[in-house]
């Protein structure tokens, strides 16, 4: 937790909070979600620990970014990712207070989701939390939110 300021408050739920973070020596701005694992199982910080290393694996231009993740001093799982500072489509669709957006917005928007979708897919991963709250924009693009299990479940396939 050294490396990073806490800025505001952005998020949270049941889950923990979610920070906009600088990180002291680059001077960027991160998400940074902290989550209670303390009351966890071994089994259950196992299972965390080998989604946070597929978290790390995804590397897609419409995914969120992973930096980092770390247990800090109070045994909060802190999860760095790539800040979205156009927020999420929920938010832009509650915003544009019942006006439509473009039909080429929308397709550009649906083009990039599935582009996402089929990345994971191709990894054998089901996103099973497709909603609006979890479709970011940064920098004009579409960024999926894929999380650990407990916040955003992911699901390897089996093969039958």
């Amino acid at each position: 937790m050294d490396n990073y300021e806490l800025v505001s408050i952005i998020g949270g739920g049941s889950f923990g909070q979610v920070y906009l973070a600088k990180h002291k020596v680059e001077g960027k701005h991160y998400a940074l979600k902290k989550i209670k694992i303390c009351d966890l199982s071994e089994k259950g910080r196992e299972n965390t620990d080998n989604e946070i290393k597929l978290l790390q694996s995804f590397k897609h231009i419409n995914i969120v970014g992973h930096k980092e993740s770390f247990v800090d001093n109070e045994q909060l799982l802190n999860i760095v990712m790539t800040y979205c500072e156009g927020g999420d489509i929920y938010d832009k669709i509650r915003d544009a207070n019942g006006k439509y957006f473009s039909e080429d917005q929308i397709l550009d928007w649906f083009t990039q989701i599935l582009l996402a979708l089929h990345y994971l897919h191709e990894k054998r991963i089901l996103h099973r939390d497709l909603k609006a709250q979890n479709i970011f924009l940064r920098e004009g693009k579409v960024r999926l939110r894929n999380e650990v299990r407990f916040v955003w479940v992911t699901l390897v396939f089996q093969r039958f």
